[in-house]
């Protein structure tokens, strides 16, 4: 990784100086300003490369800034593919709301029939108790605990990160520090089975593992492999052909490296290569909480159906009271309370099915009503209803702590000092 701190004579000539695909009328000025403030994190040599996409009220602007990889002479482009982490897991709620849409599933029915892995649960007696020191669950877990994270599965390391626990669910390979699981699904709920529940249903909060066990909820209701269903009811209805959980060979050129920091010996190390890896064949676990890969075209799509009430160019995927009910808070103040996260996430942020809400105004993308997430590969997305604004940030770089990094932050910044109306 020698020399990824400076951009070689041929990777500048690829930064592109003039904002692209300026369609209507954002002012120049400000659009200089977002090309400059992302440029700089190109520039810097923390980035290879990065597409942008903001669409706001009819109007439309894209930047695509440096390379696939560092040293590379292959540019980011607007038809780039990326993996989506984390940001998977609102596309993995809209597909289990069809389901309740078609009355195949009920929101708080026991979900028992579906995984029999996860009936008579145990519920440990603490978050730091022996698995063994355990007391009945009170109740059954429900779709609606998976799909708020409500469960009693779930990262504990931002609870309880010595616990027995989380200990447990490492050596199961069932934590975010393991992923990608790389067994079936019916595996994965059978490992997932035989641990006892974090805490009781409906409790705390707990992150990711909610959206996993839905992918499989939504697998067996419905028949068909979770990237089947999502296919077959999301992607092809609103044109995103270019979304699922593997590149196919014919599109690997437009797959970048994935990077990331080594915590060990602080270098800038490849966490994925462009032509191999995870990403690049169909997985045995498609992961319903982290594991497609798209573009930001494909995200805008998602996010105009989201925007528009469940419809996207006459396609109807959701309606809206189904819209409304994923994008609220679900969290209550004393269930935030007990469940850590980011240093004062909650504060100005609640959690609706898969994704988080804004409660609070706390800078200028912080308008509550926002929803969206983000991914650990260095993705974003949000969509705000008041604003009337679909925004995506796609790069590949895991950032260096658990926080939103900055390129994210100054994408967001940079997308609303665009509003001048």
């Amino acid at each position: 990784m020698q020399g990824h701190h400076n951009q070689s004579k041929n990777q500048e000539q690829l930064l592109q100086r003039s904002p692209t695909n300026n369609r209507n009328n954002f002012s120049r000025v400000r659009l200089a300003r977002m090309h400059a403030t992302l440029s700089r994190h190109v520039d810097s040599g923390l980035l290879p490369g990065l597409v942008a996409l903001v669409s706001h009220r009819g109007r439309e602007h894209v930047e695509t800034i440096g390379a696939q990889a560092f040293g590379s002479n292959e540019p980011m482009r607007r038809d780039t593919i990326f993996r989506l982490a984390s940001m998977t897991k609102p596309v993995t709620a809209v597909g289990a709301m069809i389901l309740v849409e078609e009355c195949k599933v009920r929101l708080d029915d026991p979900v028992d029939e579906w995984l029999p892995e996860l009936k008579d649960r145990r519920v440990l007696r603490t978050i730091e108790s022996p698995l063994d020191d355990t007391v009945p669950a009170k109740r059954q877990i429900t779709l609606r605990d998976l799909l708020t994270f409500r469960s009693g599965y779930g990262e504990a390391g931002f609870l309880a990160p010595t616990s027995l626990f989380q200990k447990a669910m490492s050596e199961a390979r069932l934590t975010l520090a393991e992923w990608p699981f790389t067994g079936t699904s019916d595996e994965f709920m059978k490992r997932l089975g035989h641990l006892p529940l974090a805490h009781q249903p409906g409790e705390r909060w707990l992150y990711h593992m909610g959206c996993e066990i839905v992918g499989v909820v939504i697998a067996r209701v419905s028949g068909k492999s979770l990237g089947t269903f999502l296919r077959e009811r999301i992607f092809e209805p609103l044109g995103m052909k270019d979304t699922g959980f593997f590149v196919s060979e014919s599109k690997l050129d437009r797959l970048p490296t994935c990077y990331g920091r080594d915590l060990v010996t602080g270098q800038v190390v490849v966490l994925h290569e462009a032509h191999q890896g995870h990403f690049v064949r169909p997985p045995v676990f498609e992961s319903g909480g982290g594991g497609l890969v798209s573009t930001v075209d494909d995200m805008l799509a998602f996010g105009r159906m989201m925007l528009n009430n469940g419809v996207c160019d006459h396609e109807h995927i959701l309606s809206r009271p189904s819209i409304e009910l994923m994008t609220m808070d679900h969290l209550t103040p004393e269930q935030k309370a007990a469940s850590p996260f980011f240093e004062n996430f909650w504060n100005e942020h609640g959690w609706g099915f898969g994704m988080g809400v804004v409660t609070a105004r706390n800078d200028l993308a912080g308008v509550p009503g926002r929803f969206g997430w983000d991914g650990a590969f260095g993705t974003s997305w949000h969509v705000d209803p008041k604003e009337q604004m679909v925004g995506v940030f796609m790069t590949q770089r895991r950032p260096d702590a658990l926080s939103i990094p900055a390129f994210v932050l100054d994408f967001w910044t940079s997308a609303y000092q665009l509003i001048d109306d």
